[in-house]
């Protein structure tokens, strides 16, 4: 009997001390991601001039006439175009079919990159962690459910840094001064409404297309995405988009700040897995 008693404590103990262990490298892990991710937040804000030029409508009087409705929204004349956004949201994810609470802050810099960072979920399954890319460096998916166990862990692979860009080039809109010529955009008109745009100095990314009301405000955005987000989990390009549900004017730049984005857009097997508002924007 006192061997058994002294087994069993022992084992006890075993289990707390692995268990204990156990959550000191997940929080050490955890904290290791989230230096990371903001050692690549500095370097995008960085990028941010101190006092760029200022926007004139005569820089997008070549473009074709969509074009020239997007700008004539998307930026009032006299704007500083700052092409870097600090961004706040919530709203929520979707994920297997169950919604879930979202809270997060990005970083956008296009074309050098972003860093988003979340949170999500509500009682015990609660998580946080961050995707991030910069161009020709690195890219990511990092999250930990109670900063102890990780979650999703992808980062440094070709697929996933293509999949990464194509997500930057889509959420320009939040940046209009980024989808200027200046900045390397390449506007072609394929219909009434709608715009492509090509980013040439970003190889194997598909160009964005934009659905514009007669205002210039965006609609509906889409992509060929390089997603593994299929039932065969394989990487091949796919439609991604959404729609956005409402606009705000921040700092001179008329913005979507609210909308719904999924995979397989337009498609019977869309799923949206992003709802969002934001909340606060700053260039």
């Amino acid at each position: 009997m006192a061997f058994a008693t002294i087994l069993l404590k022992t084992a006890g103990w075993i289990v707390l001390v692995g268990g204990l262990t156990g959550v000191g490298i997940g929080l050490w892990g955890s904290a290791r991601d989230a230096r990371s991710a903001q050692a690549v937040w500095d370097t995008l804000l960085a990028q941010r001039e101190p006092a760029p030029e200022s926007y004139d409508p005569a820089m997008v009087s070549e473009l074709p006439e969509i074009a020239q409705r997007y700008f004539r929204t998307a930026i009032a004349p006299g704007t500083p175009l700052h092409g870097v956004a600090r961004l706040e949201m919530e709203g929520s994810l979707i994920l297997n079919s169950r919604e879930m609470p979202m809270q997060a802050d990005q970083i956008l810099a296009p074309p050098h990159g972003f860093v988003w960072r979340a949170r999500a979920g509500t009682g015990w399954v609660r998580f946080a962690g961050s995707d991030g890319y910069r161009t020709g460096q690195t890219s990511w998916t990092r999250f930990w459910m109670w900063n102890v166990l990780p979650v999703a862990r992808v980062a440094d692979t070709e697929d996933h840094a293509r999949a990464a860009a194509a997500r930057m080039l889509m959420e320009t809109v939040w940046a209009p001064a980024t989808l200027l010529p200046e900045a390397g955009a390449v506007w072609t008109q394929t219909g009434p409404h709608q715009a492509e745009i090509r980013f040439p100095t970003i190889p194997r990314v598909e160009p964005i297309h934009l659905t514009l009301d007669a205002a210039g405000r965006v609609l509906e955005m889409t992509t060929l995405r390089w997603s593994d987000a299929n039932p065969e989990r394989i990487y091949r390009l796919q439609p991604f988009g959404g729609r956005m549900l409402a606009h705000a004017s921040h700092q001179g730049f008329t913005i979507p700040t609210a909308m719904e984005i999924g995979n397989l857009y337009g498609t019977p097997e869309y799923a949206p897995f992003f709802r969002a508002i934001l909340t606060r924007v700053e260039y």
